[in-house]
């Protein structure tokens, strides 16, 4: 399929350098990954994650989790190695399954722009990562342009047909010139989706409510904003885990000042948050009987000035700082003779502490050539406390009695200093074309969880695992830092005005030193099914590679006034995650994939058709027992009218309703326990055709 999905590719991007008139689209240059894009009310309708507002970006693929947890993935590399960051907070999962992920504390209606830079990140943008880095902020706060009262406020619901979703928010400010105050509420919830073959694809529903309260100040040069969020999932279901989350509350807080000097701009956050969690089960769609709590915490700071230090060099400097603390404990069962007597401890007051420099140089050699150049140093520190098992004495709990002894006896506090460095050029030798080139070498510590997750009996290992497989994982205190050394080139082509066409070519290679995989010690039956066996792994390093291809494309295709304007866009992603030593394919890597979008603007109408081409996944890890997928296309249909106060949005996905299985999705083991543990346990299914409403009222 793969050869189609090219030649397809191929073809769209010649039929738009054959198109002659011009759309009202600027077209950014090469760099515009490091540029804050804006969310449009056409990305709120067919989904309740925030990880959707993102599915255009080159290269950025989710592993599909929980309905409003998905995990992102940057050319094959997931999760924790990723610098996520919403409203200048660092973020860290508080569940040993990744259950609450930065991106799910905010809702995609709150959301008002996302920056996402794969691969090469500069220095002052992101440490302890080596994928690159995702940013999500906020609606930032209104003022009014005069010192009169200025009233805002909107309201917007969106319902999606398949699992009965249901998405609104409210948002209200009054402001002066000077002084802003506002508020945000969501609620988003859904019931498990339908597949294609009408068949319900269980432990997919989920109920998420969000309040944000906002103050923002401003005068000369400078800007000053408070936020206060308080989130409440009562409930989420996850198919691809043993357990599903039956409660995770948090309170966050973030504050931001800038100001502009004679010397330059001086930018800095503060953030809080705190998180309760729990894992369990709440639904007849999976039973069962355990809890498992965590309590989370995170704060930190970041400092950065910008100073241009004459026409060609500009200097920016900054200090950050991140506390992550953990703590991971499963209260007994009553009357069970595995679960108790005793609390499993799993983490014990967990620390985790990240403390770092930077000093880049931007300079502008000439109208043609251009530099980035930077150095990062970041010192980590980590440590726990001694742990304990469900029983002191039995054999249903040996294997976790003897792993306590030798944890406890081992020391726990672990240390490692970073050494970031990115150099990148750009020439652009003529107005129609622009050639972006570098080399980063980026650096990740464990998490707590990589760390100190010590369990080696069977039923616990299989409760530590954020990749979907139904396997089970075990922690190594002992994992070294990943290392990553990356080089990319960009090539891109445009109109002179960069207004009606662009053609992004991005190849790239990864060679991670002590990439933090998995290595099989054991296998083990799920629920004691003789038909499928699952595998017990631990962490350990193995040097790994990454290469591939991203394409992105945009074309205007026509400009009257009797059709309006319309373009074409789309991407293409290319990628292969290997083990260096063996050649063994890397765990979920997304297969060769093309999104493409025809969109028409006239009057005050909208309308779009969207389709996704995915290749069959072949490459899959032994390891894990990693199920293969078949290929598959997506249409969907896109349409809204835009009045002076309201907007209604009106949209079709998997408008044929096909049946299809997620390449990142993991096994689905809620419908295979629920039909009788029967056979292997097979991949999730995609959710089948969904009509979308949804209305916007401004006031």
């Amino acid at each position: 399929m793969y050869k189609k999905i090219i030649s397809l590719a191929m073809l769209l991007g010649g039929v738009s350098a054959l198109a002659d008139e011009a759309i009202v689209a600027s077209v950014v240059d090469v760099t515009a990954s490091r540029i804050s894009k804006p969310v449009h009310q056409d990305q709120l309708l067919n989904s309740a994650d925030s990880g959707n507002l993102l599915a255009d970006e080159p290269g950025l693929s989710f592993y599909q989790s929980g309905g409003v947890s998905s995990l992102p993935s940057i050319r094959g590399m997931n999760d924790d190695r990723i610098k996520i960051i919403v409203d200048g907070a660092e973020l860290t999962s508080a569940c040993g399954n990744h259950m609450n992920p930065p991106l799910s504390y905010i809702s995609p209606s709150q959301v008002g722009s996302t920056s996402v830079i794969a691969g090469i990140t500069p220095v002052s943008m992101g440490g302890d990562s080596i994928a690159g880095t995702i940013a999500v902020d906020s609606l930032a706060p209104k003022f009014s342009s005069n010192d009169d009262l200025l009233y805002l406020g909107s309201f917007s619901s969106f319902y999606r047909s398949n699992n009965n979703g249901l998405s609104s928010a409210l948002t209200a400010s009054v402001a002066r010139e000077n002084l802003s105050l506002g508020f945000t509420g969501t609620i988003d919830r859904a019931n498990s989706y339908e597949d294609g073959k009408g068949n319900k694809v269980r432990s997919t529903q989920f109920d998420r409510r969000t309040q944000s309260f906002t103050l923002g100040t401003k005068g000369v040069g400078q800007q000053f904003s408070l936020r206060l969020t308080h989130q409440d999932i009562p409930y989420q279901g996850f198919v691809n885990q043993y357990m599903d989350m039956v409660g995770n509350q948090s309170d966050s807080l973030n504050a931001a000042y800038s100001r502009q000097f004679a010397w330059g701009d001086l930018d800095t956050k503060i953030y809080w948050q705190d998180v309760n969690h729990e894992m369990g089960f709440f639904s007849s769609e999976k039973l069962g009987a355990m809890p498992m709590k965590t309590e989370g915490k995170d704060y930190g700071y970041s400092i950065k000035a910008t100073i241009p230090v004459d026409e060609v060099h500009t200097m920016r400097i900054g200090n950050e700082y991140h506390h992550n603390k953990l703590n991971d404990y499963w209260p007994p069962v009553a009357g069970s003779m595995m679960m108790g007597p005793l609390t499993y401890i799993n983490i014990n007051d967990g620390r985790r502490d990240r403390f770092g420099v930077f000093a880049e140089v931007e300079s502008k050699w000439t109208s043609k050539w251009s530099t980035l150049l930077g150095v990062r140093d970041d010192y980590v520190k980590s440590s726990t406390g001694d742990v304990q098992p469900y029983a002191l004495t039995g054999m249903m709990n040996a294997a976790d009695i003897a792993a306590a002894k030798v944890f406890n006896a081992s020391g726990h506090d672990k240390s490692d200093n970073h050494l970031d460095l990115t150099a990148t050029a750009k020439y652009e030798p003529t107005d129609t074309n622009a050639i972006e080139f570098g080399y980063a070498r980026k650096t990740r510590s464990p998490s707590l969880y990589e760390r100190y997750s010590w369990g080696r009996g069977t039923m616990v290992m299989t409760m530590i695992g954020w990749f979907g497989d139904a396997n089970g994982y075990v922690g190594n205190p002992d994992l070294k830092p990943e290392v990553a050394h990356t080089i990319s080139t960009s090539v891109a082509w445009y109109d002179a005005a960069k207004k009606e066409w662009e053609l992004k070519l991005t190849p790239y290679y990864s060679y991670v030193q002590d990439y933090i995989g998995a290595s099989r010690i054991g296998t083990f039956n799920p629920l004691m099914s003789m038909s499928t066996t699952g595998a017990l792994l631990q962490l350990e390093n193995h040097d790994a590679q990454f290469y591939g291809v991203d394409m992105a494309w945009k074309r205007g295709l026509w400009g009257s006034s009797q059709f309006g304007e319309g373009r074409l866009s789309g991407t293409l992603g290319w990628t292969r995650g290997e083990h260096v030593n063996s050649n063994e394919d890397l765990y979920h890597i997304m297969p060769i994939n093309v999104r493409m979008k025809l969109e028409q603007r006239i009057s005050a109408w909208t309308n779009a058709v969207e389709m996704q081409l995915v290749d069959k996944k072949t490459h899959v890890d032994a390891q894990r027992f990693e199920p293969k997928t078949s290929g598959y296309a997506l249409v969907n249909l896109r349409s809204s009218y835009q009045w002076q106060k309201a907007r209604l949005d009106l949209g079709v996905t998997n408008l044929f309703d096909k049946y299809y299985q997620l390449p990142l999705g993991g096994v689905d083991y809620a419908d295979w326990k629920a039909n009788g543990a029967i056979g292997p346990i097979g991949p999730v299914a995609g959710m089948g055709r969904s009509v979308n409403v949804g209305l916007t009222l401004l006031f």
